[in-house]
């Protein structure tokens, strides 16, 4: 079930993108644009995968929607939030430690590292866009937990930007979906996709768990929740009591007191 030669065509296609936005970075000395591209990487393969599928049904193009709903929202979101602002402390932080001509080295470190990482979470559709018939039932939950995951990380990430636009510099914001967990807009992020994850192994495709598999770890341990808490603490003194009060990841009741 996996195809070999979609799976290289996917993955030229995202690696050409990689190198396109390599070279813009180079002109605007800042490298995080690549976190703008990071969903239209992924989008961009299962896009490439539905193209060349004979016909898809209609499990995959709403599966197919939802990714592009997925990616352009995240994409616009990212890229407007980055909008005038200096290059991520993150990528500063890389950028100081691989010196000297940190320019060459960003195109592997950087911009082929997302490509690889942003194919093999991209995985799922290339069962998805072929499915002929499945686990009906598997499939339905998949893409209905793909739906929520949308929708969530889409509400979690409007809320945070409009408190944000309050002005409220060193408060924690610790109302609507972030008064249930620490990282709402993660969570969404991985129930999308451990939506398409089910989508796939509805087809038998056991396989395509190392996309979900790949955005957990991604989520919880590198990217996501241990890097921005590593020092966020010291940046906002509530967020201690956010810490004690609030679980870290998956919604749950506040522990008050």
């Amino acid at each position: 079930m996996f195809d070999t030669h979609h799976g290289l065509l996917a993955l030229g296609l995202i690696c050409s993108l990689a190198f396109v936005t390599w070279i813009v970075s180079l002109w605007r000395r800042d490298v995080s644009i690549v976190d703008g591209m990071w969903p239209v990487f992924i989008g961009s393969a299962g896009l490439c995968y539905a193209i060349l599928a004979p016909s898809p049904g209609g499990m995959a193009l709403a599966a197919l929607a939802l990714l592009v709903a997925w990616a352009v929202r995240l994409c616009l979101h990212i890229t407007i939030r980055n909008h005038g602002q200096p290059e991520d402390r993150r990528y500063q932080e890389i950028r100081a430690n691989n010196q000297p001509n940190f320019e060459i080295k960003s195109l592997y470190i950087v911009f082929g590292l997302q490509a690889a990482l942003a194919w093999i979470v991209a995985l799922p559709f290339m069962v998805i866009v072929n499915a002929d018939g499945g686990l009906f039932a598997l499939e339905l939950l998949g893409l209905a937990l793909a739906a929520f995951g949308v929708v969530f990380e889409a509400v979690a990430d409007w809320q945070l930007e409009q408190f944000k636009k309050r002005g409220t510099q060193g408060r924690v914001l610790d109302t609507g979906l972030w008064r249930y967990s620490r990282h709402p807009n993660y969570f969404g992020e991985c129930c999308v996709w451990w939506g398409f994850g089910l989508l796939a192994i509805g087809s038998g495709a056991w396989w395509a768990l190392a996309s979900p598999l790949l955005m957990t770890v991604l989520l919880l341990k590198v990217s996501g929740v241990t890097l921005l808490e590593k020092d966020i603490g010291e940046r906002r003194p509530e967020y201690a009591r956010y810490v004690r009060e609030t679980p870290a990841f998956i919604p749950g009741r506040p522990r008050l007191g």
